[in-house]
């Protein structure tokens, strides 16, 4: 295919998805008016199932096989950045040397590392029930365990991080949402559908039916995978220098 062709292709793609982008938004409701149908939808079907935080209901209930696809694109990239970052043949690993470490930046991680770790695991627990979920929650909770980096050093940071168990982690939690999918339409209903679990008391952590679990499984993922990717960067930056190999 010559290149003026695929230009035409590319013309003619772009052309027709901004005139579906242009009819969608004409027939947006106005903004700032009374009329809201989808998050008065939205909102119904999470107070039906129990579930206080609307967006949690969104992501992990009405539109949980879309979160099924943002997770696999983070496993995905994870899995990726791995495979890129591997040591090459003319790379060999280097014993990296302690920095020193100013008092003040040692002590306001070391303290700040625990309190950041309840909070991210906070998050993920709670995030059927208050802002935040698995992505936001699983983001903080693997930052914090870095916090030992800055206050300590590697080798501190790799005694925390077995990287072997972040791996198996990130591809369990994946496989756990697809089986809580699964039992959906084994139990003769939908995939990923919101009947396997009774609903529970409302504004409680056993409430929404499946969606803790699913907002569980995102959060060991997403937590697990930051971990994975900031590990094979970090490598590369510490260790793995240009050389023979060895």
């Amino acid at each position: 295919m010559s290149r003026r062709l695929r230009l035409w292709l590319l013309a003619v793609g772009g052309a027709g998805m901004a005139a579906l982008l242009v009819a969608a938004g004409l027939d947006l409701p106005s903004f700032g008016g009374p009329s809201h149908p989808y998050g008065d939808r939205a909102v119904r079907a999470s107070l039906a199932r129990h579930t206080a935080n609307t967006i949690a209901s969104v992501n992990f209930d009405q539109r949980a096989y879309d979160t099924l696809g943002e997770m696999s694109i983070l496993f995905a990239a994870v899995l990726g950045c791995v495979v890129l970052l591997r040591q090459a043949r003319d790379e060999h690993r280097a014993e990296p040397e302690p920095a020193e470490v100013a008092r003040p930046v040692r002590r306001y991680a070391l303290i700040v590392l625990p309190v950041a770790l309840v909070t991210g695991i906070y998050v993920v627990a709670h995030g059927q029930l208050s802002p935040g979920g698995g992505f936001q929650g699983g983001v903080v909770a693997a930052t914090a365990l870095h916090l030992l980096y800055l206050g300590a050093d590697y080798h501190a940071l790799e005694r925390v991080r077995p990287l072997g168990l972040f791996e198996a982690s990130d591809a369990l939690a994946v496989c756990a949402y697809l089986v809580l999918g699964l039992a959906g339409v084994l139990a003769g209903t939908a995939f990923l559908a919101n009947t396997l679990l009774p609903y529970g008391t409302f504004n409680t952590l056993a409430s929404g039916g499946i969606v803790p679990l699913l907002n569980a499984a995102v959060g060991v993922e997403v937590a697990s995978a930051v971990v994975v990717l900031l590990a094979g960067f970090l490598d590369q930056a510490v260790e793995i220098k240009e050389g023979q190999g060895s």
